[in-house]
């Protein structure tokens, strides 16, 4: 879990386009953020490090930014997992508790018979997360103080590729830091972005990265489903240099200024200039209109939510989804993207960013921070949990999940 020193946390955000550390301070007055730095991601490709000397210098980059910036030395970080393909797993687990009183240590003798599945022997586990408690067959809203001879458990598991987190481990290790703790990135920025009643009523969060999609659906105030698709913005990017003959960095610049993903009555007549690969001095101008520019972007966009459309229909997860979708993430921004997702997905959509954080700059609280400014706040849950207990925290606190519970023991 994650620990504070002086009542400073640290959180690191490795994705495939940007390299993301916030630095808080959690104190009675809540958390504030006093530190930040972000740099450009090397060796990174569709979340998974693919050099690990580029990666550790870009990681090195933001954390020293963010050390600078509010006067501390960080030493250990709490890392959002983005890469590994992370995915959802469901089990249920009983144990005898002989008609006494259920206490703490009976919730933690249950939830320490969590165990991977054969299949998953190559991937790490991430998060278990309780999401429904039954004691003697009827579902509980709070097991604790309450007596039965069986005690039982719904567990949500996420588990990620066991060489892409050793990977991750030994470039964070080679920037001279620790991993207090690993948190899927989607779940993080699903903790800072959805409102309340999103994550009561249901809610698919969608964040589209540069190299990965990743989705998590919440339901009941708990994650109920993680995947990912390897499909982000970097691929429109190429989309754009292949079709249009142009350098990756111009291609770039066009997909952010004057990009969109949904057609305009105007595009024909709208001219943009387009550099060529391999010109080093223009000597004549080369002009297409921008709906050449949004017959190449579309494209992807519409497949990257089918794709995610075809996830959610696979994983049975669709009643829980509910009808909202919340976007985050920097390739989210594309202009018209939020309509084209709703009508793929058919549910009611947002651009979301992250939500009431002091300290955190109105230029920084956009979709593309949102993975970040949630792995504080899963830290500053963790902190007050132990405030609250004074002993290790259940990671999901118990609440009003009895009906994720029956669904799951109903579907898997």
């Amino acid at each position: 879990m994650a620990k504070t020193r002086n009542g400073i946390v640290a959180a690191l955000d490795i994705g495939t386009s940007k390299v993301v550390c916030f630095v808080a301070r959690i104190d009675g007055a809540g958390l504030r953020v006093i530190g930040i730095g972000h740099h450009a991601a090397a060796g990174l490709r569709s979340g998974n490090i693919v050099d690990m000397e580029q990666a550790t210098r870009a990681i090195s980059s933001a954390v020293s930014a963010a050390e600078e910036m509010c006067g501390e030395t960080i030493r250990e970080v709490i890392v959002g997992v983005g890469g590994g393909q992370p995915a959802s797993h469901n089990q249920t687990l009983e144990i005898q508790v002989g008609h006494h009183e259920i206490g703490e240590r009976d919730v933690r003798r249950l939830l320490s018979q969590v165990h991977l599945p054969a299949e998953t022997s190559d991937r790490d586990l991430i998060h278990t997360l309780p999401v429904g408690y039954a004691v003697d067959g009827s579902q509980v809203l709070e097991p604790r103080g309450m007596y039965g001879e069986r005690l039982g458990v719904d567990i949500h598991l996420v588990t990620a590729a066991t060489g892409a987190m050793r990977n991750l481990a030994v470039c964070v290790k080679r920037a001279h830091l620790d991993i207090a703790d690993r948190v899927a990135t989607p779940y993080a920025a699903g903790l800072a972005t959805l409102v309340q009643d999103e994550h009561k009523l249901g809610a698919t969060l969608v964040d589209m990265g540069g190299g990965t999609t990743s989705i998590a659906v919440f339901y009941e105030d708990h994650l109920v489903h993680i995947d990912s698709i390897p499909i982000g913005g970097g691929h429109v990017t190429h989309d754009i240099a292949r079709g249009l003959s142009t350098p990756l960095a111009d291609a770039e610049r066009m997909k952010t200024l004057i990009g969109r993903a949904r057609a305009r009555p105007n595009d024909e007549y709208d001219i943009i200039d387009v550099p060529l690969i391999g010109e080093q001095e223009r000597t004549t101008p080369n002009h297409v209109p921008r709906s050449i520019l949004v017959g190449i972007i579309r494209p992807r966009i519409e497949e990257t939510f089918e794709l995610v459309r075809s996830r959610l229909e696979a994983s049975g997860i669709g009643r829980l989804a509910g009808g909202r979708v919340v976007l985050v993430g920097g390739a989210s921004q594309l202009d018209g993207l939020p309509e084209i997702a709703g009508e793929i997905l058919n549910k009611k959509v947002r651009l979301g960013g992250p939500l009431r954080m002091a300290g955190l700059a109105e230029s920084l609280a956009g979709p593309s921070f949102a993975g970040c400014a949630g792995l504080l706040i899963h830290a500053s849950q963790q902190v007050q949990a132990v405030s609250q207990t004074q002993n290790p925290p259940v990671e999901a606190p118990a609440g009003r999940f009895g009906r994720i519970g029956s669904w799951i023991r109903d579907n898997f």
